[in-house]
C-alpha cells in the first residue's frame, strides 16, 4: 500500500522518508516487507500524513488483512449488491422507487440481491426484511505476560496498538483497544491461575475493587491486582494493589505512581485447567 501510494503520487523514497523523518532504508524495508517489526503508532501517523492519508488508514488496512477470507468475501458481496441496488434505483428516476421495488420483486431480482447481502436470511414469507448483523468474536492481541506476583518490566515487543504475533478471540467485546495478557504467578489465586489469559478493556470504567492490569511509574513495570482507591491522612489519593492470595502482601502507591489501570473483562482458560 505504501509503495503503490508513493508511486501514484510521483514521490521518491528519499522525499517521503524526509517528510516522515526516517531513514530511506527503513521506508524501503517497510515497502518490501523485509522489516518484521511493525512501525510504532507515531511512525504510522507520520507515514499517513506524508502520503496524504487520514489518520488510522494503515491500521484499518491491517485489520482488514487479518479478517478471515470468508468474512471478507461476504462483506465484498454485500457491497456489490448495495451498489447494484443504488444503480437500479437511480435508473428508475426520482419518485419511481415504489415501481422499481415492484419490478425487482416480481422478477425475483430483489430476493437475489437480499440473499447476496445476507445468505443466511430467510427470504420466504416469514422474512421481515430486516438484515441482522453477523456477530463475530473480536480478535484481541495477546501482548505479553503479566505477573500476578510482583511487578515485572513491561514490553509490548515494539508493536503498535492492536498488533501482536498472537491473538485470542473474545465474543461480545466491542472495544478496539482491548488487549490480553497471560498470567504468571499465583498471587491472584484462586480467581486467576498461572497460564490464564486475561482480557483487559481500556474502555471499561475502573472502580474500587476492579481487577486491573496496572502500569507503574517510573519504569512502566506492570502487575495484575485487585485495586482499591484510598486516601492518606492528608487527603492524598492512594491506590492499593491487593493480591487475592493471602500469602502476598498488598502494595500501596500514590496515585501519581500508577501510569495506567485497565480493567479485566474476561478470562480464557483451557478446559484441562478448570
Amino acid at each position: 500500500m505504501i509503495r503503490d501510494r508513493r508511486l501514484s503520487l510521483g514521490l521518491t523514497l528519499a522525499s517521503v522518508s524526509a517528510r516522515v523523518g526516517c531513514a530511506k532504508s527503513y521506508l524501503s524495508q517497510l515497502e518490501t516487507g523485509a522489516r518484521q517489526t511493525a512501525p510504532k503508532p507515531e511512525m504510522l501517523r507520520a507515514i499517513e500524513a506524508a502520503l496524504g492519508w487520514p489518520a488510522g488508514r494503515l491500521d484499518a488496512a491491517a485489520a482488514w488483512a487479518r479478517t478471515p477470507d470468508e468474512v471478507r468475501q461476504r462483506v465484498m458481496e454485500s457491497r456489490r449488491a448495495v451498489r447494484e441496488l443504488r444503480t437500479l434505483f437511480a435508473a428508475g428516476g426520482s419518485g419511481a422507487m415504489p415501481g422499481v421495488l415492484d419490478r425487482l420483486h416480481s422478477t425475483g431480482e430483489l430476493r437475489r440481491l437480499v440473499e447476496r447481502m445476507d445468505p443466511d436470511a430467510d427470504a420466504g414469507p416469514q422474512f421481515a426484511g430486516e438484515l441482522q448483523p453477523v456477530a463475530l468474536p473480536r480478535e484481541v492481541p495477546l501482548i505479553n505476560r503479566v505477573t500476578a506476583g510482583y511487578p515485572t518490566e513491561f514490553t509490548d515487543l515494539g508493536y503498535p496498538a492492536r498488533v501482536a504475533d498472537e491473538y485470542v478471540r473474545v465474543p461480545e467485546l466491542s472495544d478496539p483497544d482491548a488487549f490480553a495478557a497471560r498470567v504468571i504467578g499465583d498471587s491472584m489465586f484462586p480467581d486467576y491461575r498461572e497460564g490464564d489469559v486475561v482480557v483487559f478493556s481500556p474502555a471499561k470504567p475502573v472502580t474500587s475493587g476492579s481487577d486491573c492490569f496496572a502500569r507503574l511509574e517510573p519504569d512502566h513495570e506492570t502487575t495484575f491486582k485487585r485495586i482499591y482507591f484510598e486516601q492518606d491522612e492528608a487527603g492524598g489519593e492512594l491506590i492499593r494493589l491487593q493480591p487475592l492470595n493471602a500469602e502476598y502482601p498488598p502494595t500501596v502507591l500514590p496515585r501519581a505512581g500508577v501510569a495506567g489501570l485497565y480493567r479485566a473483562v474476561s478470562v480464557v482458560r483451557s478446559i484441562g485447567e478448570m
